[in-house]
């Protein structure tokens, strides 16, 4: 008698459905990661212009553009955070949307950063209009408003 070598037709079909259900379990996952990731990274490019709108204040001139701020691009905005200033009332907004290079389920989402008179900065998102959003999007500290 012959010894078998090489695999049978049915264990090259159990291996390609065990990838298959393990593709159809991580896809989705990864997708998740991507859109996670994209907002928090909105968030921290918006953060960092703070530290800039805060000496603004501390010289009683407000910015009234992003790019004041020290704002150069994002690939994950098509347009420049807008920026409100109001020295007077020590208040201040920091708003970007998430429309440039992003997951179609954060496409839309808006990082708002405001501050209040008393100086404390907070952070909020608008969620995306898309079907897809879901809230474990949002990075700690920035829950959806």
């Amino acid at each position: 008698m012959k010894a078998q070598k090489g695999f049978t037709l049915i264990e090259l079909m159990i291996v390609v459905a065990i990838i298959g259900i393990l593709a159809a379990i991580a896809i989705p996952q990864y997708q998740n990661y991507v859109s996670r990731t994209q907002v928090t990274r909105a968030v921290g490019e918006l953060s960092a212009l703070k530290t800039a709108a805060e000496e603004r204040f501390s010289r009683n001139d407000p910015a009234t553009t992003a790019a004041e701020l020290g704002f150069t691009t994002s690939s994950l905005m098509n347009a420049a955070p807008t920026v409100t200033m109001d020295t007077a009332a020590g208040t201040a907004l920091i708003q970007g949307t998430l429309n440039g290079s992003v997951a179609s389920a954060v496409n839309g989402a808006v990082v708002n950063l405001r501050r209040t008179a008393a100086g404390a900065w907070t952070c909020s998102l608008t969620a995306s209009s898309n079907s897809g959003w879901d809230d474990t999007f949002a990075p700690a500290g920035c829950p959806r408003s």
